[in-house]
C-alpha cells in the first residue's frame, strides 16, 4: 500500500504569521484597538477634543466682545446676530460661553498638572523608600482626603484671597508699580492651587499602590540588582508601568476640576467678573431663569455634556488599557 501524501502546511505558515504580529504589536497599539470599538469613549474623546479647540482658538472666533454690555439688547433670545441670545447687560451669551471655555480648560489643565506632579513624586518616593517616609506622607494625604474637598477650597479661597489683596496695595504704595493694582489673575491662582491640593493625594494613593506591585516585578529586581540607583529604577521603569491607571485617573480629574471651577464660580468665589467663567454665568442666568431659561439652560448643559463626555473618556481608556477585561 502506497504511503499517505503529506498533509499541506499552509495554515500552519499562516497561524505562525499571525501570532508573529500578535507578539510583535506593543500594549499600546492593542489599547487604542480597544478604545476604538468603544463608541462612547470615542464620543466622549471628539467631545474633549471639540472642547479644549474652542478653549483655544474661542475668544479669536468670538463674534462680540464677551464684556460689551448694550441694555438695549438685553434678554435676547437665540438669533442669526447673536447665536446663544443675550444675558440681562446685553451681552452676548455665545461669546461668553467661548470665553469661559477657556477658563475652564485653563483652570482644569493647571490643576491637574500640579496634582499630577505631586502627586507622582509622593506616591513613588513613598512606595519606593518604604518604612516612615511611607507613613509620613500617607498619614499627610489622610489628612487632606478626610476633609470635605469643597469646604476645603472655599475655605482657601475665603481666607487668602483679602490677605493677598492687601499685601499687594501695601506694595503699590511702597513701590508705585501698576502690576500690583491688577489682581484679576489672583482668581485663577487661587482656584487651581486649592483645587490641586484636594487632588494630589488620591494621585499619590494611586502611583504608591503601583509602585508597590511593580516593585516586586523581575525587570525591578533585576535592575537593582545591577547596581541601579533609586532614581534610575524610578524613572526607568516603575513610573512608565504606571501610566496606564495614571491617565485614567488625570482623564477623571480634569472633568472634576472643570465642574468644580464652575461650582466655586456660581458660589462667587472662583473665577469672578470681569473674568468669564461659566459658573458666573450660571449664576447670572438664575435669577432670570423662570423668564429667560436660555440664560441657565446654555452654561448649565454645557457643563453637563463636558462632564459626562470625560467619564466616557476616562471609562474607555480604563478599559483599553486593562487587558483583562477583554481577555
Amino acid at each position: 500500500m502506497s504511503a499517505a501524501a503529506p498533509q499541506p502546511r499552509r495554515s500552519r505558515v499562516i497561524d505562525d504569521k499571525s501570532l508573529s504580529l500578535e507578539h510583535h504589536r506593543s500594549l499600546w497599539q492593542d489599547a487604542a484597538r480597544r478604545f476604538r470599538k468603544n463608541w462612547l469613549a470615542v464620543a466622549g474623546l471628539f467631545v474633549v477634543i471639540f472642547f479644549l479647540t474652542m478653549a483655544l482658538i474661542g475668544p479669536h472666533i468670538a463674534p462680540y466682545d464677551f464684556l460689551e454690555q448694550s441694555i438695549v439688547k438685553a434678554f435676547q433670545g437665540p438669533s442669526a446676530e447673536h447665536f446663544l441670545g443675550t444675558d440681562d447687560l446685553g451681552r452676548d451669551v455665545f461669546s461668553r460661553m467661548l470665553h469661559g471655555a477657556r477658563t475652564a480648560a485653563l483652570v482644569a489643565f493647571l490643576s491637574t498638572s500640579i496634582s499630577l506632579v505631586i502627586g507622582i513624586g509622593v506616591g513613588a518616593w513613598s512606595g519606593i523608600h518604604g518604612g516612615r517616609t511611607d507613613e509620613f506622607l500617607m498619614w499627610i494625604s489622610d489628612l487632606i482626603q478626610a476633609m470635605p474637598g469643597l469646604l476645603l477650597v472655599i475655605l482657601i479661597n475665603t481666607t487668602l484671597r483679602r490677605p493677598i489683596i492687601n499685601w499687594f496695595d501695601t506694595l503699590y504704595e511702597q513701590t508705585k508699580n501698576p502690576f500690583y493694582l491688577n489682581t484679576l489673575w489672583l482668581d485663577y491662582v487661587l482656584v487651581f492651587s486649592a483645587l490641586a491640593l484636594i487632588a494630589w493625594p488620591g494621585l499619590a494613593r494611586l502611583v504608591r499602590g503601583q509602585v508597590l506591585s511593580i516593585n516586586e516585578e523581575d525587570y525591578v529586581l533585576a535592575a537593582r540588582a545591577l547596581g541601579g540607583s533609586q532614581l534610575h529604577i524610578m524613572l526607568r521603569h516603575v513610573i512608565p508601568n504606571a501610566l496606564g491607571p495614571l491617565v485614567v485617573a488625570v482623564t477623571a480629574s480634569m472633568g472634576g476640576a472643570v465642574t468644580m471651577e464652575a461650582g466655586l464660580s456660581f458660589l462667587g468665589i472662583g473665577v469672578q467678573p470681569p473674568n468669564a467663567s461659566w459658573g458666573s454665568i450660571l449664576e447670572e442666568g438664575r435669577r432670570y431663569w423662570q423668564i429667560f431659561p436660555h440664560l441657565i439652560l446654555i452654561p448649565a448643559v454645557t457643563i453637563g455634556v463636558i462632564q459626562v463626555a470625560f467619564v466616557f473618556l476616562g471609562d474607555g481608556l480604563n478599559d483599553a488599557l486593562d487587558p483583562r477585561r477583554n481577555s
